[in-house]
């Protein structure tokens, strides 16, 4: 991998999401779990654990507690070394924000 695909790869990791993921990592070996066994017990892909533990990937809240349930921990015991607080800045929620919506006139022929 050159340089210019580190630079891009690191450009997508969120905080957060590096902070999650580095903690999972933590659990999964405490718990003596490949990423393929965990995997399997979470019912997800085994390239998705790798990309969550490396904060690339944004995992939902469900695919976070059957992770944790498959580790034998909690969502809270997930989250618990998480010191992270951000401000928006626009780009994480882009899709989500309000659009205004352009009326189209009506035409008059028919």
């Amino acid at each position: 991998m050159d340089a210019a695909n580190k630079k891009e790869t690191a450009d997508k990791r969120n905080v957060v999401c590096t902070a999650i993921g580095q903690n999972l990592k933590k659990v999964r070996i405490a718990a003596n779990k490949s990423q393929e066994v965990l995997a399997f017990d979470a019912e997800v892909d085994r390239t998705y654990i790798s990309q969550i533990e490396r904060g690339v990937g944004n995992p939902s809240v469900l695919t976070l507690a059957n992770l944790c349930f498959a580790l034998g921990i909690t969502l809270s015991e997930l989250f618990e070394p998480v010191n992270v607080s951000l401000k928006p800045d626009g780009i994480s929620r882009k899709n989500n924000s309000s659009k205004s919506v352009q009326k189209i006139p009506k035409s008059r022929l028919r």
